[in-house]
C-alpha cells in the first residue's frame, strides 16, 4: 500500500490508551475500517483469527457466554462447534507430533498459517509476532510441565518457528504471579511492551497498522477478561 492512504488511515483512527485501557473500537471495526486496504485486512485478519481461537475456547469450557462473544473472523457458529473451522486450520493428524492437549494441531497449524501469510504479504512485523507468541507459547508451557514433572516434548508446538527469545524477567513474574488471572495479565503486559519495541512508529507502513491491530487487541481481551471476572465474582467482592 502506499504510505499516503496508510498515513490517512492512522491519522483517522482513535488514539489507544495505554495497557489496561478501554478500546476505542472492537476489532471487527478496524476490520471493515480497512476495508479498502485489503493486505492490511489481510494481516490483521490473520492476528485477530488468534484471538478468535482463544474466544472459542473460552465459549467451549463455559467461559464466556456465546451470546455475548464478539469474534473478528470465525462465525458465531465456529466458535459454538456448530460449523467447522476454516478449512486451513484444519489437517491431518499425520501431520503433527503427538500431542497431550488436542486443541494444540489447531494452534500449530495456525501459527504456520500466520508465518505463511507474514511471507506472502511480507509483513516483517507478523513474522516476528508469530515468532515471539510460538516461543513464548513454548517456554511457558516447559516451565509448567517441568514444575508438574511432566514430559516437555509432548506440550511444544511448531518449534521451527520458535526463533524469537523471552526475558527471564518475564518468566519470573509470571511464576510469582498470585493466580492465574494475573499470570495472563503479566504475559499480556510483556506482549504490550514487546509490540511498543516493534510498532514501527510513524513509518507509515503496512506493519505500522498491524501494531495498532495487535494493540487494540489486547485492550479488547482485557475488556473481555475484566467483564467475565465482575460477571462471576459474588457481589461485593
Amino acid at each position: 500500500m502506499i504510505r499516503g492512504k496508510n498515513h490517512y488511515l492512522l491519522a483517522a483512527l482513535p488514539a489507544l490508551g495505554d495497557f489496561g485501557a478501554p478500546p476505542p473500537m472492537a476489532p471487527h471495526a478496524l476490520l471493515e475500517f480497512v476495508d479498502d486496504a485489503p493486505c492490511v485486512r489481510t494481516l490483521l485478519e490473520e492476528l485477530f483469527l488468534g484471538d478468535d481461537l482463544l474466544l472459542r475456547s473460552s465459549v467451549l469450557a463455559g467461559q464466556v457466554d456465546a451470546a455475548d462473544a464478539q469474534p473478528a473472523v470465525l462465525t458465531p457458529g465456529q466458535l459454538t462447534q456448530e460449523e467447522p473451522l476454516p478449512e486451513y486450520l484444519v489437517s491431518d493428524e499425520q501431520d503433527h507430533a503427538p500431542r497431550r492437549i488436542a486443541e494444540d494441531a489447531v494452534w500449530e497449524t495456525y501459527f504456520r498459517h500466520a508465518s505463511a501469510t507474514a511471507a506472502q504479504c511480507r509483513s516483517t512485523l507478523l513474522d516476528q509476532w508469530v515468532r515471539y507468541e510460538v516461543t513464548l507459547r513454548n517456554t511457558l508451557a516447559a516451565a509448567r510441565a517441568k514444575a508438574l514433572d511432566l514430559d516437555v516434548g509432548g506440550y511444544l508446538l511448531a518449534t521451527e518457528l520458535s526463533t524469537e527469545t523471552v526475558s527471564e524477567s518475564l518468566i519470573s513474574d509470571w511464576s510469582a504471579a498470585e493466580n492465574p488471572l494475573a499470570a495472563l495479565r503479566v504475559v499480556d503486559r510483556y506482549r504490550w511492551e514487546w509490540l511498543a519495541d516493534h510498532d514501527g512508529w510513524f513509518t507509515f507502513t503496512d506493519d505500522e497498522l498491524l501494531a495498532y491491530g495487535a494493540k487494540l487487541m489486547l485492550l479488547s481481551r482485557w475488556q473481555r477478561l475484566q467483564s467475565d471476572t465482575r460477571q462471576t465474582s459474588p457481589a461485593g467482592s
